[in-house]
């Protein structure tokens, strides 16, 4: 006799469709659109052009939104992601000091202090056993480096009114299980993260946007700039 439960679409294909709407869908429209590009712009308006990084490494780069927002000068900046989907579609973004590269963002294949700075935006939510991903991150950074971290701020109200009423529409229309896959992606509630970045860090500079309040319910991004 047959079970009488649902199955959804295995991972990979859900993730074969969501690489490929994730760009249209998210940023290049509305108002979910609008606040994703703010937050990248949000995590960049510490740096400008006067400063350096000689090496960055940017983990979980997606589509390959975040570069366009950065203003410092650098020799090298590793674009990296695990998906080759997300990869394929960062190609314009390669010249010679931008390098793509596939990479597990929990475990790197780079060496001990590597790199200058690690942007790491929209991705530690996701994530299993966040705790140690941030101590990988940090173990490939140079002392003195600077781990730039950006977060959604889920659960909190706005957040959760927000997805409700633009981004969780946009992707049923794509036929995306989007309430399904939300509770499968973004495992790791914000005011978890944020203490656990409190309790390892010591030279942290901290911002919630788009209101400047310390409060997961009132805003939509948490962003910290940590000295390692």
């Amino acid at each position: 006799m047959k079970k009488n439960i649902n199955v959804p679409q295995s991972y990979e294909e859900y993730m074969d469709k969501w690489t490929k709407i994730y760009q249209n869908t998210n940023y290049d429209s509305g108002l979910t659109g609008y606040f994703l590009k703010k937050s990248h712009e949000w995590s960049e308006k510490k740096f400008d052009k006067t400063m350096k990084f000689n090496k960055v490494l940017e983990v979980g780069a997606g589509s390959g939104v975040h570069i366009d927002y950065v203003k410092h000068q650098y020799d090298e900046y590793y674009m990296t992601d695990l998906h080759d989907s997300f990869i394929n579609q960062s190609k314009d973004k390669v010249n010679d000091k931008v390098i793509l590269k596939i990479e597990d963002a929990t475990k790197l294949s780079f060496e001990d202090n590597t790199f200058d700075r690690v942007i790491a935006t929209h991705i530690l939510e996701h994530v299993q056993n966040p705790h140690e991903v941030l101590m990988e991150w940090t173990r490939v950074l140079k002392p003195g480096g600077v781990l730039t971290i950006v977060l959604p701020c889920d659960p909190g109200f706005a957040w959760r009114l927000g997805r409700y009423c633009c981004a969780r529409k946009s992707f049923i229309k794509q036929g995306i299980d989007y309430d399904y896959w939300m509770a499968r992606e973004h495992i790791n509630p914000i005011n978890n993260l944020v203490s656990f970045i409190k309790t390892y860090f010591n030279e942290t500079e901290e911002s919630w946007k788009p209101f400047s309040i310390s409060s997961m319910d009132l805003n939509l991004f948490y962003i910290v700039h940590i000295k390692i």
